[in-house]
């Protein structure tokens, strides 16, 4: 059997970076080269800790430039691609349609044009992992929920995006025998996550007593998935998914977003060592997005029971534990807000 030498791309991103580390540390004998375009949300301070390791190597590149992928592909005798590079908040979506286009469809297009040429007619011990979104399936109604099955109906450009490069990679797998899996995640939370999200938006905000934003009325519904629950699943699949298959991962979480916001307001109280409610008084509603989905839910029966994987944890525990990573990185979160994480690639790398 080859050795693993396993490219994943957007490796330093929010679950790139996880997935990186757990890859790393996990199999040693692997070598797992990080390929970053280091874009706004990619952050190689995630990843301080492996920076080191003897099987762990940064390419700072860019998906589109297909040359350089190939040259990357060719140096490090890349036998396996995860996929995870990829523009991915919607409001950015609806600014700038195009740039979505360009690095989730051609730039997914690109990686697998290179992955045929160099890997030739022989696909033994080769895999293309494709992590995608629940949201290529649309918005689901109060009952329900995306299977594996369901048809696909993207409303935003972010999604469309992404449902037009799961197209492609399964297209690849019919046309060309491309050995290939795409797995489709709920909405991910964690440590590491870039403060246009959500959850670490509203952490900062709260901690700096700002606003709290709330599209509409704040009654669409997620499911929120544990980032490192995420990576493990991803592990999982890559090494035992069948070639060809789709794997919903979901957290089993459901949580109304105003409903969501004011558990977090209650942590971040009660951490801040603030008065019950003072932080509930930031939220303010504001127009809400255009083509807002309305819900969405996972079932992930599929990987249950075909691979044995599940959440390992309870979204009030996660969230409380996401909070306190957050409090107790202070200097990320400020760096990241700042700007000043673009700083540690020219310390790193530019030195060498």
């Amino acid at each position: 059997m080859e050795k693993k030498s396993i490219l994943i791309t957007g490796g330093a991103g929010f679950i790139g970076s996880h997935v990186v580390r757990l890859f790393v540390n996990k199999y040693p004998d692997y070598q797992i080269v990080n390929f970053d375009k280091l874009t706004y949300a990619g952050n190689l301070e995630n990843l301080s800790d492996v920076d080191e390791k003897p099987n762990y190597t940064f390419v700072k590149g860019d998906i589109l430039d297909e040359a350089f992928v190939e040259e990357t592909f060719v140096k490090y005798s890349i036998n396996s691609v995860i996929h995870l590079a990829a523009e991915s908040h919607v409001d950015r979506s609806i600014t700038n349609p195009l740039e979505f286009i360009q690095t989730n469809v051609i730039g997914t297009a690109n990686l697998m044009n290179v992955a045929r040429k160099c890997w030739g007619d022989d696909f033994s011990d080769k895999l293309f992992y494709h992590v995608s979104t629940d949201e290529v399936y649309g918005s689901l109604g109060e009952t329900g929920y995306f299977t594996e099955e369901t048809p696909y109906d993207p409303r935003s450009p972010y999604s469309s995006s992404k449902a037009s490069s799961d197209h492609l990679v399964r297209a690849y797998f019919h046309t060309y025998n491309f050995p290939m899996v795409i797995s489709n995640c709920s909405n991910n939370y964690g440590a590491n996550q870039f403060p246009e999200k959500l959850i670490p938006l509203f952490i900062n905000n709260i901690k700096e007593e700002k606003a709290l934003p709330v599209y509409g009325k704040g009654d669409n519904i997620r499911d929120w998935l544990w980032v490192n629950d995420h990576a493990d699943a991803i592990d999982v699949i890559f090494h035992n998914g069948k070639q060809g298959d789709t794997y919903n991962i979901g957290g089993n979480n459901e949580w109304q977003n105003i409903e969501l916001i004011k558990f977090l307001c209650k942590i971040m109280d009660e951490k801040l060592g603030r008065e019950e409610g003072s932080s509930e008084k930031l939220i303010t509603y504001v127009k809400d997005r255009s083509g807002h989905d309305q819900r969405y839910a996972i079932d992930a029966t599929k990987l249950k029971n075909d691979l044995g994987w599940s959440p390992s944890i309870k979204f009030e525990d996660g969230l409380e534990n996401t909070v306190q990573w957050y409090l107790d990185n202070e200097d990320w979160l400020n760096n990241v807000t700042s700007g000043d994480y673009k700083k540690y690639y020219n310390r790193q790398y530019n030195a060498r």
